[in-house]
């Protein structure tokens, strides 16, 4: 049994094969949002702020803050988007760059102990990131990819995966800290990318005992429909034994996915998340056996 433990000043998230399902919102990331990205670089981050309150209240466990604005200080900006994020909630914090320099800048102003995204198999990377892991004593998210690219063949990205994860070891940072993305990939190109994706995280599970995540809407990328096709997929995902993903929490059937495949998973002791989520209102009157009880009507005046 793996937990990785990921936490603010004041709150622990653990990723576990016994706990209900992460899910690490991804709405703070200007790639693909033109006007959020102009506002960043502005110094806007009043669009930051809403994403934020939004996903929190939509039931994400962990927010992703990414700042890759082309021609910006990513650095910079990354640090301030973490540090106001981190006054608003106290949800911890995936922080997210491909730039070595902005991973350090958002290390440097996070309070607890982050999620790192990410490292990938290749030999730069690996000797860059996996140092700033150790040194900060966070976690990492570990890519299936390496000098060669992404492989279809999942025997490879086990092998990368499983290399990511012995040169971790040799730097002193425990297999507990490093949560592993097989890379899902569009089921439109690859038609067997579902089912490829469900027999790598098996084989993590079991074979490197590690947790696992993805960035869930890969899979539907071209088709209509993606958040039907999203929702399907993540239920069967944590079926698995996927643990965390990266997806939109402001999506109610998405959310609604991940609460019933924990109740059915057994994380969701006595069933009270999914209760407290989608209980009847018109059944907070009664006695709790559906009948309604009898309250004295506030009589008005004159």
């Amino acid at each position: 049994m793996t937990d990785t433990v990921i936490s603010s000043k004041t709150k622990d998230v653990i990723i576990g094969f016994e706990q209900p399902f992460v899910v690490i919102g991804e709405r703070i990331n200007p790639t693909g949002r033109k006007l959020l990205a102009a506002e960043m670089k502005a110094g806007d981050l009043s669009r930051v702020e809403a994403d934020t309150r939004a996903q929190v209240a939509a039931g994400a466990h962990i927010l992703d803050v990414n700042a890759g604005i082309p021609l910006a200080d990513e650095p910079a900006i990354l640090a301030q988007c973490i540090r106001l994020v981190q006054s608003i909630t106290d949800v911890p914090l995936c922080i997210d760059s491909s730039i070595l320099a902005a991973l350090e800048a958002g290390l440097e102003a996070y309070e607890g102990k982050a999620l790192l995204n990410s490292v990938t198999g290749e030999e730069e990377r690996l000797e860059a990131v996996l140092p700033l892991v150790k040194k900060y004593g966070c976690a990492v998210i570990a890519i299936s990819n390496d000098d060669s690219g992404i492989s279809q063949d999942i025997n490879v990205r086990f092998d990368v995966a499983k290399k990511i994860v012995e040169r971790a070891q040799d730097y002193g940072i425990p297999v507990s800290d490093v949560v592993v993305d097989p890379l899902v990939m569009p089921i439109g190109a690859i038609n067997t990318a579902g089912r490829q994706v469900m027999e790598l995280v098996r084989r993590l599970r079991n074979e490197l005992k590690v947790n696992t995540t993805c960035g869930a809407s890969n899979l539907s990328f071209g088709l209509p429909n993606r958040n039907g096709l999203n929702t399907a997929f993540i239920s069967m995902a944590i079926a698995s034994g996927m643990t965390s993903a990266i997806t939109n929490p402001l999506h109610t059937e998405i959310m609604q996915s991940v609460r019933g495949a924990n109740v059915v998973m057994g994380h969701d002791a006595e069933c009270a998340g999914w209760i407290a989520n989608y209980r009847d209102p018109d059944a907070q009157g009664s006695d709790g056996r559906g009948r309604r009880t009898n309250r004295r009507r506030r009589s008005g005046s004159g």
